[in-house]
């Protein structure tokens, strides 16, 4: 594990050569997606370096760390990219039991419908499966899947809005039942390299989830960019808190 973290790190600070394609777009730090797909024939990868998030309820505390989890992706098309979603290593605390191992694995496909060679709006959509690689307690109960349409616009020189709306098909206790997402976000650049958000998450199933998330974005070189944020819960049914670090390259 610390040999991938430290090839994972070299890959984030390395010097990248000039590339005559579109800007970097990433799905990450915020949680709501981009509509812009990966240049055809390009590779990115979009890695958490680590997660830590802490939830309380009824006075038990869990507290759950992801080391590298990431989204590698391929672009297949000028307009349209393939990702994998793996989490290698997860482990979850719950008062005085612990359990570890590896993450489910999600597979993405993204397919611009506009706006990925240029404009002021953008919109994609993104059908998804998850597969149930994870110990019981760590991820999906079965095969998931579901559709996201996100969509970005520009307000201004250097102001953006993000939005995404998702319906999710997750199984628990043996069967079905329909997960609404929504959120949006508010990118600000704040210098010639440095962005940051503040995002409105929210997540309709059998309670609502709500969180506020803000963040931080450099960029490093035409196509690296790291990232730190953090998601606090506005709901009861959310996790108090997360937080996180990471970046993204396209090669």
């Amino acid at each position: 594990m610390i040999r991938v973290l430290a090839i994972l790190l070299a890959l984030a600070v390395a010097p990248a050569a000039a590339q005559e394609v579109r800007p970097l777009a990433t799905d990450r730090p915020d949680r709501t997606e981009s509509p812009y797909a990966v240049p055809q024939g390009y590779w990115q990868v979009e890695v958490d370096l680590a997660t830590l998030t802490r939830d309380r309820v009824d006075g038990v505390r869990t507290d759950t760390l992801s080391l590298a989890p990431l989204n590698l992706k391929r672009g297949i098309a000028h307009d349209t990219d393939v990702q994998l979603i793996v989490a290698p290593y997860v482990r979850q605390r719950e008062g005085g039991r612990t359990i570890d191992g590896i993450g489910d694995v999600t597979v993405r496909l993204k397919q611009n419908l506009i706006g990925d060679d240029g404009g002021d709006w953008a919109l994609a959509v993104m059908p998804f499966v998850t597969l149930p690689t994870a110990r019981a307690a760590l991820g999906a109960e079965g095969v998931e899947g579901g559709v996201i349409v996100p969509v970005s616009v520009d307000l201004a020189e250097g102001v953006s809005l993000g939005a995404m709306t998702e319906v999710d098909a997750v199984r628990e206790d043996g069967r079905y039942r329909a997960i609404f997402v929504n959120s949006a976000t508010l990118g600000v650049k704040l210098a010639e390299t440095v962005g940051s958000y503040a995002e409105v998450y929210t997540e309709r199933g059998r309670d609502w989830i709500v969180t506020g998330d803000v963040g931080l974005t450099w960029q490093t070189s035409e196509v690296t960019q790291l990232d730190a944020g953090v998601n606090l819960g506005l709901s009861d049914a959310a996790e108090d808190v997360t937080l996180f670090v990471g970046f993204s390259r396209r090669f």
